[in-house]
């Protein structure tokens, strides 16, 4: 049994978390996570819809229709720093011994292509002028400097708390398009981008999850460009942030399954993933939600593109959803005959994908009313899959959830058991990839909003190894926001042109097509 000292309870009541809570967690690094069991993958025709040219334009067309109407939110998490996207600069400074090794030669010896491509293409980055007229100001003598040098210097100047220090920055502050007369940030093209599709009576409701070390940076942002943008798209912008709750944050352990301790005293905690974002989604309300990773931009003059995409799948939930709410109030009424039965339950199987129970014909009357009821009354989501072509991430699978039921997921790599042969070539055989490209709705027939925590998934989250001061811990995450935390939703997954995808990964990713202009 686990004994808290005096200074632990008090961590764990200023961070809002049971002593409940901790042994819980401490049992599942013990007993370990269920790993998922897929059936299939979903491709087109078998829980991916492909949508004609004319769908495509029916929905968008009906989106437009009613969208001064609708409450429209534009959720987007934009919590990650930017480190990970400079990991090979960073590896670059830390190893590159100038007495010892050209550029070249480092390149050659460590076969370091990304760094090859960086310098290669080093003008046609967005931050190059800013990177290169701060380095001018800092170095009275730069154009003397040697070639090997003033690489050092740039990447230095760029990434360090001395320069720019974009190395430190969300990512959602780094620049990453250059126009004619300005830079752009992740942030600022997600304005220009929810103008388009995400905008009501000519305004615009968004919801950024940060860090809360950079709410000052984000807000100076904002300052700094509101106007532009607001001139530039004619709408006007409500923007709000919110942080990850602490109170989602889980404990660490050692490899004996021992709470880490600190060297004040305190017990050591790690945040949960993009999972604990659960809660912050659940405590927003609107009619359709949008959710959007914060490096899924591109250039202005693909915009418009990807926004009519984004009318199309709204279109075709707001579709369904009438559908779901119809057959909800006639199932209340009690006004449904055999007939409208067995339509309800074509619905269910055909339109949302949903397998009903092996013995559901054994039922009662009432009790299969009861079940279709329930299965229709949930969250609804419309999320866009692209062609798979090795991004990493997730991806749909029709899978048998934790009480025996056949559904159709989004399911991680890291939920899957990679030494089960059969699983390993059923995830082989997938076709798509989740791009975190959803449109939401979390309120019920009657316009009460759900409450989101009842349709995660608790069995799905996953335990992680990670290093601390040099020693192995294990840490835990929670149900992810788009795969376990909605494994209870209804799904549908549409397929979508890879121009609506165009995640920044890597600071090499600002090479490609879709941003540059």
């Amino acid at each position: 049994m686990i004994k808290f000292t005096k200074q632990q309870l008090a961590q764990l009541e200023s961070k809002n978390i049971t002593t409940d809570t901790i042994l819980k967690q401490i049992e599942r690094f013990k007993i370990g996570f269920p790993v998922v069991k897929l059936d299939r993958p979903a491709v087109v025709s078998d829980g991916i819809l492909k949508l004609h040219n004319s769908d495509h334009s029916r929905y968008q067309r009906l989106y437009e229709e009613r969208l001064d109407h609708l409450q429209i939110l534009k959720f987007v998490p934009a919590s990650g720093a930017a480190t990970r996207m400079f990991k090979f600069l960073h590896e670059f400074l830390k190893d590159f011994d100038p007495c010892e090794d050209s550029i070249n030669s480092f390149i050659n010896k460590n076969r370091a292509q990304e760094l090859f491509t960086f310098f290669i293409a080093i003008e046609k980055f967005p931050f190059y002028d800013e990177v290169m007229t701060s380095l001018r100001t800092t170095y009275n003598e730069w154009h003397a400097k040697a070639d090997r040098e003033k690489k050092i210097l740039f990447v230095k100047q760029m990434l360090e708390i001395d320069g720019l220090n974009y190395g430190n920055m969300p990512k959602g502050l780094v620049p990453f398009h250059r126009y004619k007369d300005h830079n752009t940030t992740a942030f600022e093209e997600h304005l220009f981008e929810a103008s388009i599709y995400a905008s009501t009576n000519k305004q615009a409701r968004l919801h950024f999850t940060i860090a809360e070390d950079f709410k000052d940076h984000f807000n100076a942002e904002f300052d700094r460009i509101e106007k532009i943008v607001e001139s530039k798209t004619g709408t006007e912008f409500e923007i709000e942030f919110s942080h990850q709750k602490s109170s989602t944050d889980t404990i660490a352990v050692d490899y004996n399954n021992q709470p880490i301790v600190t060297e004040t005293g305190d017990l050591f905690f790690r945040p949960s993933g993009h999972g604990a974002l659960l809660m912050n989604l659940n405590e927003l309300d609107a009619d359709i939600i949008f959710i959007k990773n914060i490096d899924n931009v591109t250039v202005s003059s693909l915009e418009q593109e990807v926004g009519d995409y984004k009318k199309s799948l709204a279109g075709l939930l707001l579709t369904l959803q009438e559908q779901c709410f119809k057959y909800l109030r006639l199932i209340d009424e009690n006004k449904v005959d055999e007939i409208l039965k067995a339509e309800i339950e074509e619905f269910l199987m055909i339109q949302l994908s949903a397998v009903l129970p092996s013995d559901y014909k054994k039922y009662a009357r009432e009790f299969q009313l009861e079940y279709l009821f329930n299965r229709l009354n949930r969250p609804l989501r419309v999320c866009g899959m692209v062609k798979n072509e090795g991004e990493p991430g997730g991806g749909p699978f029709w899978v048998y959830n934790q009480k025996g039921e056949l559904s159709i997921e989004i399911i991680e790599g890291a939920q899957i058991d990679k030494s089960n042969t059969q699983q390993v070539a059923i995830v082989n055989k997938s076709t798509h990839f989740n791009p975190v490209d959803l449109v939401c709705a979390v309120r019920d027939y009657k316009g009460e909003k759900f409450n989101l925590l009842d349709f995660c998934d608790e069995q799905t989250g996953f335990i992680t190894h990670k290093s601390r001061l040099g020693m192995d811990i294990k840490a835990q995450e929670l149900p992810g926001l788009w795969n376990g935390g909605m494994a209870y939703w209804n799904s549908v997954f549409v397929e979508v042109p890879l121009i609506t995808f165009n995640p920044v990964k890597t600071v090499n990713d600002l090479l490609k097509p879709a941003h540059q202009n």
